[in-house]
């Protein structure tokens, strides 16, 4: 069989390692150089910066893509568009049993769209996420993403409560009687993919060239929440450069964040805030492992400090992750100066364990092409 798997930014190409390492495992059981599953990315370009995308491919030893597209820079409406008109292209071309996207980004939109209107089963991995704040571009294209998807690989009970209060699928399993032949996507509670990745890549964690303190913080800040509006950006800033007064703030920047830096003037000369380009993700599991603490507006980064026993900062005002909040192992703070600070130093004063299994027992590769090398 043939598979399209649709890759844009750092999370995606994180989650796509795993999935290609169990396609590759499926195709090594088969023996005699047998081909069971072959695999065509598709990197649609929407991260671009060395640091957010070609050292990941290197590094974690994805295969290099198929195509490139090279789309990126653009408004949401444009980037979609773009990539939905070339995907359809290659996907035309490369006639696959099934396309694979991850997560909630434009690039995630414009595959399913792109297989959905030929007719091409779409798979969707990190399926039925909710934050429900529709201000937020990656809901409205994880929300879209679902409701053109064939199949569901959903991270916890909560996402498959969430699609079935949305009437993606049915709250009893089966069809609705009013409804015969109503479509129903093909749901699979299979865990997080992330685990599988924090797991396989803990081993070969690299030590970033620059000195870290003895004892830190790790932030990253790149949400449009948050860089866009002023307010809450130079809100956020102040409670780092508060907190970093008492123990240093490593911030690896995104690209965007720091034009919005520029843009509204934000110092920090006299704090203990060590900022610092984008990291490979080798780099970011070495300083996971050793950070005090998280604080971040990222969700992939909420379940990586889970994964590796830190606890951690939502610095939005909603998180997709309720279970991290719900067993204490997360507070969402928003973006308001004192809350984050009192928050910061309540964290690290209490105990905490971090032995509840949230995101399954890190075998949820080999569970999502166990069902897709059925299709």
């Amino acid at each position: 069989m043939k598979i399209v798997t649709i890759v844009g930014a750092r999370p995606q190409f994180i989650k796509a390692a795993v999935v290609s390492r169990a396609i590759n495992e499926k195709n090594n059981e088969a023996g005699n150089g047998s081909i069971v599953i072959e695999e065509i990315i598709v990197h649609t370009g929407q991260h671009y910066d060395q640091n957010m995308s070609d050292v990941f491919f290197e590094e974690m030893h994805i295969p290099t893509p198929d195509y490139f597209l090279n789309i990126n820079g653009l408004s949401h409406g444009a980037m979609t568009g773009q990539m939905l008109e070339q995907i359809e292209s290659v996907l035309q071309k490369e006639i696959p049993d099934v396309v694979l996207v991850y997560g909630d980004t434009n690039s995630t939109l414009a595959g399913a769209l792109a297989a959905s209107k030929l007719h091409i089963p779409v798979a969707h991995v990190e399926a039925g996420l909710r934050s429900y704040n529709r201000n937020m571009p990656e809901e409205i294209n994880r929300v879209l993403t679902d409701h053109v998807s064939t199949f569901l690989f959903c991270p916890t009970k909560q996402a498959i409560e969430n699609l079935k209060e949305e009437g993606i699928i049915n709250k009893d399993g089966n069809h609705i009687k009013s409804f015969p032949n109503r479509f129903q996507p093909d749901t699979y509670l299979v865990g997080d993919v992330m685990l599988d990745a924090a797991k396989y890549y803990k081993q070969s964690a690299k030590k970033p060239k620059f000195k870290l303190p003895e004892k830190y913080i790790l932030a990253t800040i790149h949400r449009a929440e948050n860089t866009d509006i002023s307010d809450r950006l130079k809100s956020i800033f102040q409670a780092f450069i508060k907190i970093s007064k008492e123990i240093p703030i490593i911030l690896p920047l995104h690209p965007r964040t720091m034009k919005f830096v520029k843009k509204h003037n934000i110092q920090f000369a006299d704090s203990d805030i060590y900022i610092i380009e984008p990291v490979s993700y080798l780099e970011m599991v070495y300083m996971l492992e050793r950070c005090k603490l998280v604080m971040t507006d990222s969700g992939g980064l909420q379940k990586e400090a889970f994964f590796f026993s830190k606890p951690c900062i939502t610095l939005r005002d909603e998180t997709e992750w309720v279970e991290l909040v719900d067993h204490g192992y997360n507070v969402v703070t928003g973006s308001d100066t004192e809350n984050i600070y009192r928050t910061c130093f309540a964290m690290l004063d209490e105990k905490i364990t971090f032995d509840s299994k949230l995101y399954g027992n890190g075998d949820t590769g080999k569970k999502i092409v166990n069902v897709v090398v059925e299709i």
